[in-house]
């Protein structure tokens, strides 16, 4: 048994009452329209999200190309299709998914089609393996850009990373790829980029009310974000709200070691989930 493994999200809302505003289940919590690219260094830039659905995107300048994090939806991956280009007249190479969830994957399409390449660490492709198509059916009656692609399956990773690090370099900038652990979801990747000091998260660690628990495993999260904020960033950019800096990382392992605490106590109890 793995502790405390929240698969769905009412389940802990059943023991545990919070003054986030609802958000705890809803990764799009609080929508309002992106903010234009915020410059965080030199070729670094970070836009979000938290509109239709929508994640936040990072996006690396390397001496030839652009690195993208996260494939985000149909109809946001279109829209930073243009925005890169006014970034930077250097084509997207790589689109790097950090998790399985349809906000930060499932314009994948988009991108390839684009002729970027995609990636992951090989537990979102097993994570997709696992869930979908059923998510992505699911999902679209709900979303015109689901529609509008023609596709009745997310489109997998083009290139799956083994093992926890993947480290692209190429004489003017390092860019580490990193699994830390099961958290978010299984297959949860970071990005990290040592001389700069960023960090980008997906959603293992947000700004605000908008974590989304259905594959995660709460006893173990606390433990990644230990190793991220052993990492000493200066800057962290979260899969959605805004950017900050390490504050963020331990905000997010405080509310899972007391939502954990929480939880177990009235398990514990013998308190019983009210499921519908």
């Amino acid at each position: 048994m793995r502790g405390i493994r929240v698969g769905q999200c009412k389940a802990a809302w059943s023991f545990v009452s919070f003054g986030s505003g609802g958000g705890l289940c809803d990764a799009g919590a609080g929508q309002v329209q992106p903010k234009a690219p915020q410059r965080i260094a030199r070729g670094v830039w970070f836009m979000t999200g938290d509109t239709n659905g929508y994640s936040n995107t990072v996006v690396i300048e390397m001496r030839d190309y652009l690195i993208v994090v996260d494939a985000n939806y149909p109809g946001r991956a279109k829209e930073l299709l243009g925005i890169t280009k006014q970034l930077s007249p250097k084509p997207v190479r790589y689109v790097f998914d950090t998790h399985a969830h349809g906000d930060h994957a499932y314009g994948n399409s988009v991108w390839t089609a684009a002729g970027a390449t995609t990636m992951a660490f090989q537990g979102v492709t097993d994570e997709m393996n696992h869930w979908e198509p059923t998510r992505w059916r699911n999902a679209l009656p709900k979303r015109p850009d689901l529609q509008a692609t023609g596709e009745m399956d997310v489109q997998r990773p083009r290139m799956s990373i083994a093992g926890d690090k993947l480290v692209l370099n190429d004489g003017t900038r390092e860019v580490d790829f990193l699994f830390l652990g099961w958290g978010h979801t299984p297959g949860d990747g970071y990005v990290w980029l040592p001389a700069e000091k960023i960090l980008a998260t997906g959603d293992a660690a947000v700004n605000g009310p908008r974590n989304k628990l259905l594959d995660a495993y709460l006893a173990n999260w606390p433990k990644a974000l230990d190793k991220a904020i052993a990492l000493g960033p200066v800057h962290v950019l979260p899969g959605h709200g805004d950017a900050g800096g390490i504050e963020i990382l331990q905000g997010q392992r405080r509310f899972l070691v007391d939502l954990y605490a929480a939880v177990k106590a009235q398990a514990d109890a013998g308190k019983k989930p009210a499921l519908n």
